[in-house]
């Protein structure tokens, strides 16, 4: 085994190296392939969950990819990846000079049945591929699939006020948190018309909505654990399941059960 074939993220984030290939992925080292600090790289990063949730978190947002979703991050933004237990990533890293399109900002996109299958072959051809011969091919469609690829609206836009920083932290450690805008407007001595205007300014929500939508992303993650949802709604601040439920249909147009089926052998019912 040469040394071409033990090439690993972390090696290539500590020298700064260029990929091996202008498309790079490989299944040995990318397995639960996590990196919890805010670091950035050369080239672009697609980070795709076999099974489990993979995060990331830029300091515009947190992108979530529930299974059947994968996380596009361009070159040099800083980032960060959290990934639930029992997470298999798969994750294809793209030299921005083969990158056709443009695409500024991190986004989830939707992993189609094709698209995951020409991930999964590509995760297993030699770091040094034959760039003139069909594993080249592969990666020339890969790359076309991507370029087409629809996106999902799993994002929660983060502020940049530091006041509003305050209260989104809060409410990302405790999803079930019922204290209003009335009350945070006394606790940080802002008027709370001013916190209000500042919601819809910086995440285009008002707090009612970035605070649902929290709930619904963090509910992801709990589904896709395996937590039944009767404690998913309960755990992120649903008095009733159907409320929880029609919150969800709502946001993803679909039940937390219908929303799961698309992954391969899972279900999650809707109980």
């Amino acid at each position: 085994m040469n040394a071409t074939s033990t090439v690993t993220l972390e090696g290539l984030l500590s020298g700064r190296q260029a990929l091996p290939r202008p498309l790079y992925g490989r299944v040995r080292s990318l397995p639960n392939q996590v990196i919890g600090y805010r670091h950035s790289h050369p080239w672009v990063q697609l980070s795709y969950a076999l099974h489990g949730v993979v995060e990331v978190e830029t300091v515009k947002g947190r992108f979530i990819a529930p299974p059947q979703r994968a996380v596009w991050v361009p070159a040099h933004i800083e980032h960060r990846v959290r990934c639930i237990a029992g997470t298999l990533v798969r994750s294809l890293y793209v030299e921005p000079a083969v990158v056709t399109w443009k695409s500024i900002d991190c986004r989830v996109l939707v992993v189609d049945t094709l698209l995951r299958e020409l991930i999964r072959r590509f995760s297993q051809l030699p770091v040094l591929y034959d760039e003139a011969g069909a594993d080249g091919r592969l990666a020339s469609v890969l790359l076309d699939r991507l370029k087409f690829a629809p996106e999902a609206d799993l994002m929660l836009p983060f502020p940049q006020d530091e006041r509003l920083k305050i209260i989104c932290g809060h409410l990302q450690e405790d999803p079930r948190s019922r204290v209003a805008l009335r009350q945070w407007s006394d606790r940080l001595s802002v008027s709370e018309k001013t916190l209000s205007r500042l919601f819809v300014r910086q995440t285009g929500l008002s707090f009612r909505a970035w605070r649902q939508r929290l709930r619904l992303l963090s509910a992801l993650v709990l589904l896709e654990r395996g937590d039944r949802v009767t404690d998913v709604a309960l755990a992120c601040g649903y008095d009733s399941l159907s409320a929880f439920i029609a919150a969800f249909r709502q946001q993803f147009g679909a039940t937390p059960g219908e929303f799961f089926a698309e992954d391969i052998g899972t279900q999650v019912p809707d109980t």
